[in-house]
Order: C-alpha cells, then structure tokens, then sequence
C-alpha cells in the first residue's frame, strides 16, 4: 500500500470519540520527535514552518515552503500533509507537481486570498483542475474559512463543503468552527471533517471534538508555539532572566 493509501485509510471507519490526530511539525526534528511519539501521520502548519524560516504567516514565498515541506518529508517514514495555503498563485498541474515533488501526500488548500473568501463556485472549478491534475495521488483537504472572515452562518460552510466535495475534495476544514456547531457541520458535509483543536487546554480534547463530528484533528502552529514557550522558560533560565522586557511574551509566528 502506497503512503498516499496509507493516508486516506486513516480516514476511514473513525469511531466518535476516536478522530485521526495529526500533530503539526514544522522541521525535520519535530517531525521526528511526533513520528517517536507514535503518530501514523502528520500535518504540517504554514504558520509553524513560516515562524521557523522567518516569516510571518502567509508571506512565505513558495520555493521556500516546498524545501520545508520535503525536509520534513525525508526525515520521516510515514505519510506526510502539508499546509500550502492557497496555492500561491500556481496553476493546479504546477501545484500539483511540486507538491508531489516534495513526497507529500496530501495538502490543505484555502478558500481565501490576501485576506477575503474566493468565490465559492470559482474556487470549486479550481479544486476540480487540482483534483484532476492529481488523480489519486494527493489526499485534499478544503479548508473553508468563513468564520475566519466574519461569517458565522454554518449553512455557508454547508455550502461551500458540498461544492468542494463534488470537485473532488477529500476531506473539508471548517477552521475556526466552534464546537457547538459541530453536530451541524457533520451531519450536513459529506465525507471526512477536519477540525482545529487548541492545545492551551481550554477547549475540547481532540476525543470530545471527535464525540461532536470530527474526523480528524490538527493543531496549526500550537505545537511550535508550545514548544517556543518551553525553550523560553529554558533560556529564561540561563540568561537569569523571564519574558520580554514589557512583559509580554512573542508570538513566534508573527514576531510580535
């Protein structure tokens, strides 16, 4: 069985209260550490692999992302996702090939440019030329960022999930969808539903957002922020000092 395989068996016949967690690397040693860890598969962050190389999220130019994306990809042996955000202007078959070029099996492609949702339908037509571009060879992931961009209609993400689906998505990403709507989401998207779950310990555990629809669970950058307050506290340490003069702590995936 082909890694890409591998990768969309994970999806299939999850139980409630049992969803495919995918932690999110963004180096070859995270990547490492997660696959010890024992996780079957991984997600990686654009914001998380932005912060590592400098920059903030959605400025990393693409040449930039697909090396990140391979590092990560030989240091590993098994399947690995990768966020490319909304495909940085390349055409799907060019797209397509650089990402099978960096041994990815899967990616997370977004429904909004420079900060606005794309049109729903145009966005589907361009699913469907990634989809056909791809074949079998890439798991897609349609993230759908109305509530990112200040529509919380739930019946919009129904919406644009069920266009995104017939294009050929695999799996759809409401980000941002708060939990109790989950239920809504699920029973109206057909097929597989990535949800976002926090690691600040605040919101539901990935089995609760599991019992509530989800199918599979990712993280975005929370791995790589935990990590960078770990190593702060470390370096606090040795230097004699804690936190920033003002106080407040970085957000290593803006810089502020």
């Amino acid at each position: 069985m082909s890694k890409v395989e591998v990768f969309r068996a994970l999806h299939r016949g999850r139980l409630p209260g049992d969803p495919l967690v995918l932690p999110g690397p963004w180096d070859a040693v995270s990547a490492r550490v997660c696959v010890e860890a024992g996780f079957p598969a991984l997600a990686t962050p654009s914001a998380g692999v932005a912060a590592s190389l400098g920059h903030e999220d959605g400025s990393t130019p693409a040449e930039e992302m697909f090396a990140a994306v391979a590092r990560i990809v030989r240091a590993v042996d098994v399947p690995v996702s990768a966020d490319v955000e909304d495909g940085y202007g390349l055409p799907p078959g060019e797209l397509v090939e650089r990402l099978l070029e960096t041994g990815a099996v899967g990616c997370n492609l977004e429904d909004s440019r420079k900060g606005a949702l794309r049109d729903p339908r145009e966005h589907a037509d361009w699913l469907a030329e990634v989809r056909d571009a791809a074949g079998d060879q890439l798991f897609v992931n349609a993230r759908v960022d109305t509530f990112l961009r200040g529509e919380p209609d739930p019946e919009r993400v129904i919406e644009r999930a069920a266009l995104y689906v017939a294009a050929g998505a695999d799996c759809v990403y409401p980000i941002g969808a708060p939990a109790d709507v989950l239920p809504l989401l699920r029973s109206g998207i057909q097929g597989p539903v990535n949800v976002y779950a926090s690691l600040d310990g605040e919101g539901p555990s990935p089995t609760e957002l599991g019992e509530l629809g989800a199918t599979r669970v990712t993280f975005g950058p929370g791995l790589l922020r935990r990590t960078a307050h770990a190593v702060r506290e470390i370096a606090g340490q040795l230097s004699g000092r804690t936190g920033r003069p003002d106080g407040d702590e970085l957000d290593v995936t803006t810089g502020r």
